[in-house]
């Protein structure tokens, strides 16, 4: 299926319309896995119905966060919007449920018995990062002017 000549068409419309590599492949995987959801139908022979039940059992069986629905959303609408310029209009399928995560913190006990088992230098790293907020990479970015 990944040479077929309809994805490949889609994909060079994508590369003549200037999107992304990432973009390009992002959605012609949403596109595939359309396709596939519905036995291999081509999706001219579909509409905003399958649309609707592919968006609402992304949700229901497979529990994708609501994100990856979105962006599932996202290439069948540039399949129908913008490529077989068929418009979708409003689709109302059921939305991927918000996930309840909770971030855990560590207490300053556990912070000081860390700092306690470090060297110097990683000592510093550490209190800068939890200190500062800072995600690793900011860390790893910072220059000798970045301080006051």
């Amino acid at each position: 299926m990944s040479n077929s000549p309809f994805l490949n068409s889609i994909r060079t419309d994508m590369r003549q319309k200037g999107y992304a590599l990432k973009t390009e492949k992002t959605y012609l995987h949403w596109i595939k896995r359309f396709i596939l959801f519905h036995k291999k139908r081509h999706p001219q022979t579909m509409g905003s119905e399958e649309v609707r039940l592919f968006l609402s059992s992304l949700a229901n069986s497979r529990h994708v966060a609501i994100n990856t629905q979105k962006i599932a959303l996202n290439a069948l609408a540039f399949l129908y919007n913008r490529f077989l310029q068929q418009p979708l209009g409003d689709i109302d399928y059921i939305p991927a449920s918000k996930p309840r995560r909770l971030p855990s913190v560590i207490s300053a006990n556990e912070v000081q018995r860390i700092l306690q088992v470090m060297d110097t230098r990683n000592q510093v790293i550490f209190a800068l990062l939890y200190g500062a907020g800072l995600r690793i990479n900011e860390c790893l970015r910072l220059r000798v002017k970045d301080f006051d």
